[in-house]
Protein backbone atom coordinates (compact mmCIF):
# COMPACT_ATOMS: atom_id res chain seq x y z
CA UNK A 1 0.00 0.00 0.00
CA UNK A 2 1.70 3.52 -1.34
CA UNK A 3 1.68 6.32 1.18
CA UNK A 4 -0.11 7.97 -0.97
CA UNK A 5 -3.08 6.90 -3.51
CA UNK A 6 -3.24 7.24 -7.26
CA UNK A 7 -3.68 10.59 -8.96
CA UNK A 8 -7.35 9.49 -10.11
CA UNK A 9 -8.55 8.67 -6.73
CA UNK A 10 -7.36 11.79 -5.11
CA UNK A 11 -9.99 14.60 -4.29
CA UNK A 12 -9.90 18.35 -4.97
CA UNK A 13 -7.02 19.96 -3.50
CA UNK A 14 -4.46 17.16 -2.23
CA UNK A 15 -1.37 18.98 -3.61
CA UNK A 16 -2.36 22.07 -2.04
CA UNK A 17 -3.07 20.57 1.23
CA UNK A 18 -0.29 18.58 0.83
CA UNK A 19 1.97 21.57 0.24
CA UNK A 20 0.38 23.35 3.37
CA UNK A 21 0.98 20.79 5.92
CA UNK A 22 5.00 21.43 4.23
CA UNK A 23 4.54 24.99 5.31
CA UNK A 24 3.06 24.27 8.81
CA UNK A 25 6.32 22.09 9.34
CA UNK A 26 8.59 24.74 8.38
CA UNK A 27 6.30 26.95 10.17
CA UNK A 28 6.15 24.85 13.43
CA UNK A 29 10.45 24.41 13.26
CA UNK A 30 11.27 28.31 12.95
CA UNK A 31 8.81 28.73 15.79
CA UNK A 32 10.69 26.51 17.73
CA UNK A 33 13.87 27.98 16.73
CA UNK A 34 12.88 31.07 17.78
CA UNK A 35 11.40 30.31 20.90
CA UNK A 36 14.81 27.80 22.00
CA UNK A 37 17.06 30.56 20.64
CA UNK A 38 15.41 32.95 23.13
CA UNK A 39 14.10 35.29 20.52
CA UNK A 40 10.62 35.58 21.43
CA UNK A 41 10.05 38.85 22.36
CA UNK A 42 13.21 39.99 19.76
CA UNK A 43 10.43 41.83 18.56
CA UNK A 44 8.54 43.79 21.77
CA UNK A 45 5.37 45.07 19.19
CA UNK A 46 3.43 43.45 17.02
CA UNK A 47 2.58 43.03 14.37
CA UNK A 48 5.70 44.89 13.56
CA UNK A 49 9.17 44.88 14.71
CA UNK A 50 10.24 48.28 16.01
CA UNK A 51 8.07 49.60 14.75
CA UNK A 52 9.35 48.44 11.11
CA UNK A 53 7.70 45.83 8.22
CA UNK A 54 10.72 44.44 8.87
CA UNK A 55 13.45 45.00 11.63
CA UNK A 56 15.65 48.09 12.00
CA UNK A 57 18.82 47.34 10.73
CA UNK A 58 20.88 50.71 10.06
CA UNK A 59 22.47 52.63 12.97
CA UNK A 60 19.86 55.30 12.89
CA UNK A 61 16.53 52.99 12.88
CA UNK A 62 18.71 51.35 15.72
CA UNK A 63 18.95 54.39 17.69
CA UNK A 64 15.21 55.15 17.40
CA UNK A 65 14.16 51.79 18.05
CA UNK A 66 16.01 51.69 21.17
CA UNK A 67 14.83 55.35 22.13
CA UNK A 68 11.22 53.76 21.90
CA UNK A 69 12.09 50.43 24.18
CA UNK A 70 14.72 51.40 26.42
CA UNK A 71 13.93 48.19 28.39
CA UNK A 72 14.28 45.83 25.23
CA UNK A 73 17.06 46.96 23.35
CA UNK A 74 17.75 45.54 19.38
CA UNK A 75 19.52 42.30 19.32
CA UNK A 76 19.58 41.39 15.78
CA UNK A 77 20.06 37.86 16.47
CA UNK A 78 16.49 37.34 18.07
CA UNK A 79 14.48 40.28 15.55
CA UNK A 80 14.81 37.98 12.16
CA UNK A 81 13.97 34.85 13.39
CA UNK A 82 10.80 36.75 15.28
CA UNK A 83 9.81 38.40 11.83
CA UNK A 84 10.65 35.34 9.22
CA UNK A 85 8.74 33.45 11.73
CA UNK A 86 5.93 35.82 11.68
CA UNK A 87 5.79 35.74 7.59
CA UNK A 88 6.01 32.34 7.13
CA UNK A 89 2.75 31.88 9.72
CA UNK A 90 0.74 34.25 7.14
CA UNK A 91 1.62 32.41 4.39
CA UNK A 92 -0.01 29.59 5.54
CA UNK A 93 -2.59 31.39 6.75
CA UNK A 94 -3.06 32.99 3.37
CA UNK A 95 -2.62 28.58 2.15
CA UNK A 96 -5.75 28.15 4.39
CA UNK A 97 -7.42 30.46 2.36
CA UNK A 98 -6.77 28.78 -0.69
CA UNK A 99 -7.86 25.96 0.55
CA UNK A 100 -11.47 27.12 1.53
CA UNK A 101 -11.67 28.82 -1.91
CA UNK A 102 -11.04 25.50 -3.44
CA UNK A 103 -13.31 23.61 -1.39
CA UNK A 104 -16.13 25.73 -2.17
CA UNK A 105 -15.26 26.11 -5.51
CA UNK A 106 -15.01 22.09 -5.99
CA UNK A 107 -18.36 21.79 -3.55
CA UNK A 108 -19.49 18.04 -3.79
CA UNK A 109 -20.82 15.69 -1.14
CA UNK A 110 -17.96 14.09 -0.67
CA UNK A 111 -15.14 17.08 -0.74
CA UNK A 112 -14.61 18.33 2.96
CA UNK A 113 -15.97 21.87 3.43
CA UNK A 114 -15.87 22.08 7.15
CA UNK A 115 -12.31 21.11 7.80
CA UNK A 116 -11.06 23.91 5.64
CA UNK A 117 -13.41 26.74 7.33
CA UNK A 118 -12.26 25.16 11.27
CA UNK A 119 -8.82 25.27 10.01
CA UNK A 120 -8.91 29.13 8.93
CA UNK A 121 -10.84 29.71 11.73
CA UNK A 122 -7.94 28.06 14.11
CA UNK A 123 -4.48 29.85 12.25
CA UNK A 124 -6.91 33.16 13.04
CA UNK A 125 -7.16 32.39 16.84
CA UNK A 126 -3.31 30.67 16.80
CA UNK A 127 -2.31 34.05 15.24
CA UNK A 128 -3.75 35.72 18.17
CA UNK A 129 -2.21 33.75 20.51
CA UNK A 130 1.18 34.92 18.81
CA UNK A 131 0.41 38.47 19.34
CA UNK A 132 -0.53 37.40 23.11
CA UNK A 133 2.97 35.73 23.12
CA UNK A 134 4.87 38.98 22.90
CA UNK A 135 2.46 41.37 24.52
CA UNK A 136 1.77 39.06 27.27
CA UNK A 137 5.48 38.76 27.58
CA UNK A 138 6.00 34.96 26.96
CA UNK A 139 2.86 34.60 29.75
CA UNK A 140 3.48 30.52 29.91
CA UNK A 141 0.36 29.35 29.57
CA UNK A 142 0.33 31.48 26.49
CA UNK A 143 3.57 30.49 25.36
CA UNK A 144 2.11 26.53 25.83
CA UNK A 145 -1.13 27.36 24.02
CA UNK A 146 0.40 28.63 21.28
CA UNK A 147 3.11 25.60 20.70
CA UNK A 148 0.36 23.58 21.01
CA UNK A 149 -1.87 25.42 18.41
CA UNK A 150 1.14 25.11 16.15
CA UNK A 151 0.85 21.01 16.45
CA UNK A 152 -3.20 21.09 16.23
CA UNK A 153 -2.33 23.22 12.77
CA UNK A 154 -0.28 20.66 11.46
CA UNK A 155 -2.36 17.85 12.29
CA UNK A 156 -5.84 19.39 10.99
CA UNK A 157 -3.87 20.23 7.69
CA UNK A 158 -2.32 16.14 7.64
CA UNK A 159 -6.46 14.95 8.17
CA UNK A 160 -7.29 17.42 5.51
CA UNK A 161 -4.72 15.93 3.63
CA UNK A 162 -5.42 12.53 4.41
CA UNK A 163 -9.26 12.99 3.55
CA UNK A 164 -8.18 14.33 0.13
CA UNK A 165 -5.91 11.32 -0.22
CA UNK A 166 -9.01 9.17 -0.23
CA UNK A 167 -6.80 5.65 0.74
CA UNK A 168 -8.39 3.70 2.81
CA UNK A 169 -7.58 0.05 4.42
CA UNK A 170 -9.08 -2.61 3.12
CA UNK A 171 -9.84 -5.36 6.03
CA UNK A 172 -10.81 -8.70 5.80
CA UNK A 173 -13.80 -10.33 7.81
CA UNK A 174 -12.18 -12.59 9.79
CA UNK A 175 -10.57 -9.12 11.46
CA UNK A 176 -13.42 -7.07 12.15
CA UNK A 177 -13.78 -8.22 15.83
CA UNK A 178 -9.80 -7.20 16.24
CA UNK A 179 -10.45 -3.49 14.24
CA UNK A 180 -13.39 -2.91 16.69
CA UNK A 181 -11.48 -3.71 19.40
CA UNK A 182 -8.16 -1.54 18.28
CA UNK A 183 -10.71 1.66 17.73
CA UNK A 184 -10.58 2.99 21.05
CA UNK A 185 -6.73 1.82 21.44
CA UNK A 186 -6.05 4.42 18.78
CA UNK A 187 -7.15 7.33 20.12
CA UNK A 188 -5.92 6.70 23.44
CA UNK A 189 -2.75 6.37 21.79
CA UNK A 190 -3.68 10.11 20.19
CA UNK A 191 -4.67 11.29 23.40
CA UNK A 192 -1.20 9.99 25.43
CA UNK A 193 1.20 11.88 22.60
CA UNK A 194 -0.97 14.75 22.84
CA UNK A 195 -0.73 14.93 26.68
CA UNK A 196 3.09 14.21 26.38
CA UNK A 197 3.89 16.99 23.93
CA UNK A 198 1.81 19.49 26.34
CA UNK A 199 4.07 18.29 28.72
CA UNK A 200 6.80 19.23 26.62
CA UNK A 201 5.44 22.84 26.23
CA UNK A 202 5.27 23.93 29.65
CA UNK A 203 8.68 22.62 30.16
CA UNK A 204 10.22 25.08 27.74
CA UNK A 205 7.37 27.60 28.58
CA UNK A 206 8.76 27.70 31.69
CA UNK A 207 12.87 26.99 31.18
CA UNK A 208 12.96 23.72 32.69
CA UNK A 209 14.61 22.07 29.75
CA UNK A 210 18.12 22.16 31.50
CA UNK A 211 16.66 21.89 35.22
CA UNK A 212 17.83 18.12 35.14
CA UNK A 213 21.18 18.11 33.13
CA UNK A 214 22.20 14.70 33.83
CA UNK A 215 20.69 11.22 32.97
CA UNK A 216 18.90 9.00 33.70
CA UNK A 217 19.24 10.50 37.03
CA UNK A 218 18.49 14.19 37.83
CA UNK A 219 20.80 16.20 39.41
CA UNK A 220 22.49 13.31 41.22
CA UNK A 221 19.59 11.82 42.41
CA UNK A 222 16.62 9.22 41.18
CA UNK A 223 13.98 11.58 43.22
CA UNK A 224 15.51 15.11 43.88
CA UNK A 225 13.27 17.83 45.82
CA UNK A 226 10.60 18.64 43.32
CA UNK A 227 7.99 21.31 44.08
CA UNK A 228 4.49 20.32 41.97
CA UNK A 229 2.15 22.78 42.80
CA UNK A 230 4.24 25.58 41.94
CA UNK A 231 5.63 23.97 38.55
CA UNK A 232 1.89 23.30 37.83
CA UNK A 233 0.52 26.51 39.39
CA UNK A 234 -1.40 27.59 36.04
CA UNK A 235 -2.93 30.86 37.81
CA UNK A 236 0.17 32.56 37.33
CA UNK A 237 -0.54 36.16 37.16
CA UNK A 238 -0.15 38.28 33.87
CA UNK A 239 2.17 41.28 33.87
CA UNK A 240 5.92 39.70 34.72
CA UNK A 241 8.31 39.94 32.28
CA UNK A 242 8.92 35.72 31.87
CA UNK A 243 11.89 35.62 29.13
CA UNK A 244 14.44 32.86 31.78
CA UNK A 245 11.41 31.84 33.71
CA UNK A 246 10.18 32.82 37.18
CA UNK A 247 10.03 29.16 38.71
CA UNK A 248 12.84 28.06 41.58
CA UNK A 249 14.84 25.21 40.71
CA UNK A 250 12.24 22.67 42.46
CA UNK A 251 9.38 23.68 40.28
CA UNK A 252 11.42 23.00 37.25
CA UNK A 253 12.87 20.23 38.33
CA UNK A 254 9.07 19.00 39.12
CA UNK A 255 8.18 19.78 35.49
CA UNK A 256 11.12 18.39 34.06
CA UNK A 257 10.75 15.38 35.95
CA UNK A 258 7.22 15.08 34.91
CA UNK A 259 7.91 15.26 31.36
CA UNK A 260 10.32 11.88 31.35
CA UNK A 261 8.00 10.00 33.42
CA UNK A 262 5.53 11.25 30.59
CA UNK A 263 8.13 9.79 27.90
CA UNK A 264 8.10 6.50 29.38
CA UNK A 265 4.26 6.18 29.77
CA UNK A 266 4.39 7.35 25.96
CA UNK A 267 7.00 4.61 24.80
CA UNK A 268 5.36 1.95 26.94
CA UNK A 269 1.84 3.03 25.43
CA UNK A 270 2.84 3.36 21.87
CA UNK A 271 5.00 0.10 22.09
CA UNK A 272 1.70 -1.86 23.26
CA UNK A 273 -0.31 -0.28 20.29
CA UNK A 274 2.08 -1.37 18.04
CA UNK A 275 1.64 -5.21 18.91
CA UNK A 276 -1.70 -4.77 18.60
CA UNK A 277 -1.69 -2.93 15.07
CA UNK A 278 0.54 -5.62 14.21
CA UNK A 279 -2.47 -8.74 15.27
CA UNK A 280 -4.70 -7.30 12.29
CA UNK A 281 -2.60 -9.19 10.20
CA UNK A 282 -2.19 -6.84 7.30
CA UNK A 283 0.88 -5.11 5.54
CA UNK A 284 -0.34 -1.68 5.61
CA UNK A 285 -0.96 -1.91 9.60
CA UNK A 286 2.41 -3.31 9.91
CA UNK A 287 3.75 -0.79 8.06
CA UNK A 288 2.20 2.17 9.90
CA UNK A 289 3.12 0.33 13.04
CA UNK A 290 7.08 0.11 11.76
CA UNK A 291 6.87 3.89 11.03
CA UNK A 292 5.40 4.59 14.41
CA UNK A 293 8.28 2.30 16.25
CA UNK A 294 10.76 4.27 13.99
CA UNK A 295 9.62 7.49 14.83
CA UNK A 296 9.32 6.91 18.26
CA UNK A 297 12.82 5.10 18.92
CA UNK A 298 14.23 8.71 17.24
CA UNK A 299 12.35 10.78 19.38
CA UNK A 300 13.35 8.62 22.47
CA UNK A 301 17.25 9.06 21.56
CA UNK A 302 16.91 13.20 20.47
CA UNK A 303 15.63 13.57 23.78
CA UNK A 304 18.89 11.93 25.42
CA UNK A 305 21.18 13.72 23.10
CA UNK A 306 19.11 16.93 24.31
CA UNK A 307 20.76 15.84 28.02
CA UNK A 308 24.28 14.60 26.95
CA UNK A 309 25.13 17.15 24.80
CA UNK A 310 23.77 19.78 26.96
CA UNK A 311 20.55 20.88 24.53
CA UNK A 312 22.33 22.16 21.81
CA UNK A 313 19.80 23.78 19.39
CA UNK A 314 19.54 21.99 16.67
CA UNK A 315 18.97 18.71 18.59
CA UNK A 316 16.21 20.51 20.33
CA UNK A 317 14.45 21.81 17.56
CA UNK A 318 14.51 18.24 15.94
CA UNK A 319 13.47 16.78 19.06
CA UNK A 320 10.33 18.68 18.29
CA UNK A 321 10.13 18.35 14.87
CA UNK A 322 9.60 14.46 15.24
CA UNK A 323 6.86 14.98 17.74
CA UNK A 324 5.18 16.50 15.27
CA UNK A 325 5.64 13.39 13.03
CA UNK A 326 4.70 11.37 15.48
CA UNK A 327 1.29 13.21 16.67
CA UNK A 328 1.14 12.51 12.69
CA UNK A 329 1.79 8.50 12.74
CA UNK A 330 -1.12 8.47 16.04
CA UNK A 331 -3.77 11.02 13.58
CA UNK A 332 -2.91 9.21 10.19
CA UNK A 333 -3.68 5.14 12.46
CA UNK A 334 -6.46 6.54 13.36
CA UNK A 335 -7.93 7.77 10.35
CA UNK A 336 -7.33 4.55 9.30
CA UNK A 337 -8.64 2.73 11.43
CA UNK A 338 -11.71 4.49 11.68
CA UNK A 339 -12.46 4.76 7.96
CA UNK A 340 -11.16 0.76 6.90
CA UNK A 341 -13.66 -0.69 5.44
CA UNK A 342 -14.34 -4.58 5.95
CA UNK A 343 -14.12 -6.77 3.02
CA UNK A 344 -16.83 -9.59 3.31
CA UNK A 345 -16.27 -11.18 0.02
CA UNK A 346 -15.25 -8.71 -1.46
CA UNK A 347 -18.20 -6.94 -0.69
CA UNK A 348 -17.08 -3.29 1.25
CA UNK A 349 -19.21 -2.48 4.33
Amino acid sequence: MAIFNTVAQRKAGFRLALFSCLVAIVVLAMGVFTRLADAGLGCPDWPTCYGHVLWPTDDHEVARANEAFPDMPVEHDKTWPEMIHRYLASSLGLLTIGLVIFAVRQRKPEQPVKLPLFILAFIILQGMFGMWTVTLKLWPQVVTSHLLGGFTTLSLLWLLTLRLNNQHWQVPAISETKLQALKPLVLLGLVVVICQIALGGWTTANYADIACPDFPQCQGAWLPPMNFSEGFNIAQHIGPNYLGGTMDNAARVAIHFSHRVGAMVTAAYLLFLFFKLRQLGMAPANKAASVMLIILVVQIALGISNIAFSFPIGVAVAHNLVGAFLLLSQVTISYLVFTAAVNRGGVRV
